[in-house]
């Protein structure tokens, strides 16, 4: 699998814009038409027409930006999932049902992130007694360890 750049328009887009309004002179080109807008109000009478030219244009870059920002969140989140489940693939004794947990449903993903729970809470009990917390231990397919009664689901506990 060789990694290439995208050759969509709008994802070269939505990145460039993405960078260039996250920078301090976008501020400050804001900050500039707002204190254009308000110097520019005597002038115009501070009529309706005056208010509407400010209110019309920040709805429409609002609106546009919602997209572009929920665009290049997309994209960052799923490279960052893609690195995540390459580091847990290439780990030995990592868990690789852990792969594509983001695909999960939310149940399915709160009792894995309650089994890690038990987990790390014996695991700080054991630092507590002097022992090691490190090693990766063996999980059965509901995400708990094998044999440990210890790290039983306490949903499913009688």
């Amino acid at each position: 699998m060789k990694p290439t750049k995208s050759t969509s328009r709008f994802t070269a887009f939505a990145k460039a814009t993405s960078r260039a309004t996250g920078r301090p002179y976008a501020f400050g080109l804001a900050g500039a038409v707002i204190i254009v807008w308000i110097v520019t109000g005597p002038l115009f009478h501070f009529s309706d027409t005056w208010q509407l030219v400010i209110n019309t244009g920040t709805t429409i870059v609002t609106f546009l930006m919602v997209f572009l920002i929920q665009n290049t969140q997309n994209r960052d989140s799923e490279a960052l999932q893609i690195k995540l489940d390459e580091l847990i693939r290439s780990q030995a004794g990592a868990h690789n049902a852990l792969l594509d947990l983001e695909e999960l449903e939310e149940h399915e993903l709160d009792s894995i992130r309650e089994n890690y729970g038990e987990l790390a809470k014996k695991a700080r009990e054991e630092l507590r007694q002097g022992r090691s917390d490190t090693g990766s231990p063996d999980m059965d397919r509901k995400g708990m360890r094998r044999g440990d009664e210890e790290y039983a689901n306490p949903a499913t506990k009688q």
